[in-house]
């Protein structure tokens, strides 16, 4: 019975007996490194302000939260990864984390995580780390509200600003990343959900999906990226109210989709990027409501997609609204608003009489000739697309919105 009680008193008041370390100038303890040797599980150890330069910081310690106050300094001297946990419910919080290592090699990180679960990284600013936040074969792990710079100039000599390789369960919300090479990477990661974060000035991709599935991504913002996102090789990736603005470049997109399927684009609003959405391999994406406003290209869609459907899409002031590189369509585009219809509306029911073919023919000829943009806006051009309205013989005939809307659509 004694033993019974004993037990029942553990479960609930075991928490009781851990302890807080303080660190700081004045303290017992001066060194991080110091604490993190005496702590037991549960214990928190609070850091006060101050520039401290330690030895890699190694967690295995379950339970134990490891909080800055005013934001204490972390300086890896560009020789160390500066914090590594291997331990679950660890929680890391309100630290500055600057000057890791730089090692391809060993993936050196502001912070890494690695065979551990239901891990807190939260409230941290990262500048000057080779990774900024990695996680590896982690479970329900957490990463909140950091702020990640880096001042990469070459892809090769740069890491990701949040890394996750196979894990499950993550969720990625309300970070701002800058200047890494992907901000956000996931690759082999499933079941998670990545929200409210910035992602902005990365040299290749804002977020890039790998072999991922089951995951979503909901209310971010992708701007001026080599790309917004990539998704490749994935599987009911869900893609919700995001913003895709002013990322630019010969082969840059706000979205690409390579190689998936059955994926869902709502919501989202792509704004300047020089296509909003590029489509190869493409099958069963379900893209609705979504705003396609002054890009080069709304989207590119290539002849190896299929079972894909645009409904209720608003295409506003862009170059070129849709590109393709061949004749067979195996795709639904159903009531859109397309700003460049010129069809009427004898029953007044807000859909057009007559279908509307969204590519143009000197859109093909750019395709395969991209100097030939020099003659944008010419007569030429436009003789050229009213032609091939009238007598189709380039573009693809059924690639056509049957019902477009008079309209905005919504």
């Amino acid at each position: 019975m004694r033993f019974i009680l004993l037990i029942i008193f553990l479960f609930f008041f075991g928490d009781l007996a851990a302890s807080t370390i303080r660190v700081g100038a004045g303290r017992v303890y001066k060194s991080i490194g110091k604490a993190i040797e005496i702590a037991e599980e549960g214990d928190t150890i609070l850091v006060d302000a101050g520039h401290y330069k330690e030895k890699n910081l190694f967690i295995n310690i379950p339970g134990l939260v490891l909080k800055g106050i005013g934001y204490p300094v972390l300086d890896g001297q560009n020789k160390i990864e500066i914090i590594t946990i291997k331990a679950d419910r660890v929680v890391v919080d309100g630290f500055k984390l600057i000057n890791s290592g730089v090692s391809s090699l060993d993936d050196l990180s502001g912070i890494k995580v690695y065979e551990s679960s239901l891990v807190n990284i939260r409230n941290n600013i990262l500048e000057n780390t080779f990774f900024g936040i990695y996680l590896s074969n982690t479970l329900k792990t957490t990463v909140e509200n950091n702020r990640l710079t880096a001042s990469s100039t070459e892809e090769f000599q740069s890491g990701n600003g949040i890394h996750c390789w196979k894990s499950d369960s993550l969720k990625v919300i309300g970070n701002t990343i800058s200047g890494h090479r992907d901000g956000i990477y996931f690759e082999f990661v499933k079941n998670s959900v990545i929200w409210r974060n910035i992602s902005k000035s990365n040299l290749r991709y804002g977020l890039h999906f790998m072999f991922s599935d089951d995951d979503m991504y909901v209310n971010n913002v992708f701007r001026n990226n080599g790309s917004g996102v990539s998704v490749m090789y994935s599987n009911r990736i869900k893609m919700f109210s995001n913003y895709f603005e002013e990322n630019w470049g010969d082969a840059a997109h706000g979205i690409l989709l390579k190689e998936i399927s059955d994926g869902f684009v709502e919501g989202n609003y792509f704004m300047k990027n020089t296509s909003a959405v590029y489509m190869e391999g493409a099958n069963r994406i379900y893209m609705k409501r979504n705003v396609f406003e002054n890009n080069g290209w709304a989207l590119k869609i290539q002849a190896s997609c299929s079972g894909v459907v645009l409904e209720l899409n608003n295409f506003i002031g862009n170059t070129f609204d849709v590109g393709t590189n061949g004749s067979l369509v195996l795709n639904q585009f159903k009531n859109n608003y397309w700003d460049k219809y010129e069809g009427y509306d004898l029953n007044k029911d807000s859909i057009g009489d007559i279908p509307y073919r969204p590519v143009s023919m000197y859109s093909m000829i750019v395709e395969k000739y991209p100097p030939a943009m020099i003659l944008f806006r010419s007569f030429i051009t436009s003789l050229l697309d009213k032609t091939e309205k009238i007598l189709p013989s380039l573009t693809p005939e059924n690639l056509k919105d049957s019902a477009p809307m008079m309209k905005k659509a919504f």
